[in-house]
């Protein structure tokens, strides 16, 4: 269930902060099920009874599509000794979204990508966790 970034309670256009959330949310679906993310997209909305961004579900789309050479660039960017396996699934679905942002939304700049994604960390995670995500992606943003 989606519709072009309109907020049914709220005429005016998504927050780029909760468009990203939404893609998040499906991220990290995803890593549950084989299920596509339109499909998840739409058992979403319906579970949730909200209207997810289009854009929302185009990026977790490309997120998905891209997981290969994103999780390339997240182990190449880990601390010694670490696997790319023993990272949460909540930090793997930001650290995904974040770095397919870094690499593909060029209108996105790097430091609000990983802004955003250290913000969802706090929110969605531990104290730890976020500073890991910030760690990560500034390594990955030295790359780039």
């Amino acid at each position: 269930m989606c519709q072009n970034d309109i907020n049914p309670e709220n005429p005016k256009k998504l927050s780029r902060y909760k468009i990203r959330e939404q893609a998040f949310f499906l991220c990290f679906e995803s890593l549950f099920s084989d299920t596509d993310i339109d499909e998840l997209a739409d058992n979403a909305g319906d579970a949730r009874d909200e209207i997810l961004s289009d854009i929302a579900v185009e990026r977790a789309r490309g997120t998905m599509a891209n997981n290969v050479t994103i999780d390339e660039r997240i182990s190449a960017n880990l601390k010694e000794g670490w696997k790319i396996t023993r990272i949460s699934k909540v930090s793997l679905a930001l650290l995904r979204l974040a770095i397919y942002e870094m690499l593909y939304e060029k209108d996105i700049p790097v430091s609000v990508s990983i802004n955003e994604a250290v913000e969802l960390s706090k929110k969605y995670t531990t104290e730890d966790d976020a500073a890991f995500v910030n760690g990560v992606l500034g390594a990955v943003a030295k790359t780039l």
